[in-house]
């Protein structure tokens, strides 16, 4: 949340940050370069443009979904505080005093509490949520930054549901990969109820990896482990109203790593096989092409010929 609010300040012309690249530096973890790219910041530049002489409300956003920035999370709280609440700000910085001990290393703090080695700091961060929340009841939103409040809240919110998922991490892979995507499913209805208007609702892309925006109850996650993930609750939600879109190709390259926070590689992509969509897509000739499934009769009569 935190490093996708810098870009989302830049594209509606706000912050420090003089273009893009800079707006994005605040991506620093593994894997920087799937935000970090070139297509990323030619993305940005648009949007920004985009908004240009745009009304507030009306302007498009770039915000985060998941919970991997407790630590900058709390920061961001405890500066949005000392500017608008000190009093409130120094409860807040003794409660999230409860993390020190642990150096910023998050996965320890998970293992020394899921294993009951320390007390856990869940009050603290529940109490600091309810703070900012009255807060945001008394005091009337700043229009020269209408989002700040927001902003802070959701960070509030993510400290909160990123002190349960790392100590959950130790006890159950299902539970805390649960955390995690209703995390991202609730931090998604905040968006949508921050951004739509009477009669405008909000238009939202979401991107995420496929085992997040797949329908779990349909997948060995959901029927063998018990697991469920964001594209479940969203069509649980609002079946009529999502679209999953998925991509593919024929052949190309692709930057991965070949382990978890091993260096980026620029790999190529075997060509498909012949008997595979991709193959059969690449078969008709078109540079581009797009599959509606929602018409699955047709389709299967298509593919059939």
């Amino acid at each position: 949340w935190p490093d996708a609010y810098r870009v989302n300040r830049y594209v509606r012309g706000l912050g420090q940050d003089g273009d893009a690249a800079a707006a994005l530096q605040g991506f620093q973890r593994f894997p920087t370069w799937m935000w970090r790219n070139t297509a990323v910041v030619e993305f940005v530049e648009r949007l920004r443009d985009w908004n240009h002489g745009r009304p507030t409300a009306a302007r498009t956003g770039f915000y985060g979904l998941d919970l991997y920035s407790l630590n900058a999370s709390m920061s961001a709280v405890l500066g949005f505080l000392d500017r608008e609440a000190p009093d409130v700000a120094a409860r807040a910085r003794e409660r999230y005093a409860c993390f020190e001990p642990f150096g910023g290393d998050s996965q320890a703090y998970g293992l020394m509490t899921g294993l009951g080695s320390t007390p856990s700091c869940e009050e603290g961060v529940i109490r600091t949520l309810l703070d900012l929340q009255q807060h945001r009841a008394q005091t009337p939103a700043d229009p020269a930054d209408p989002e700040a409040q927001f902003d802070a809240e959701q960070n509030a919110v993510l400290v909160r549901d990123a002190e349960r998922y790392y100590r959950t991490m130790y006890l159950s892979e299902v539970s805390s990969w649960n955390e995690r995507d209703t995390h991202m499913a609730r931090t998604l209805w905040a968006l949508d109820r921050h951004l739509s208007r009477p009669g405008r609702p909000a238009r939202i892309v979401v991107w995420a990896h496929n085992s997040h925006l797949g329908d779990a109850r349909f997948t060995e996650m959901g029927q063998a482990r018990g697991e469920l993930n964001l594209g479940q609750l969203v069509r649980e939600r609002a079946p009529e109203d999502c679209y999953l879109v998925g991509f593919t190709t024929h052949d190309g390259a692709v930057t991965a790593a070949s382990d978890w926070d091993a260096a980026a590689e620029h790999k190529r992509v075997n060509p498909s096989r012949g008997d595979s969509i991709e193959g059969v897509m690449h078969a008709t000739g078109h540079r581009r092409c797009l599959l509606p499934f929602r018409d699955k009769p047709r389709l299967a009569s298509e593919f059939e010929h």
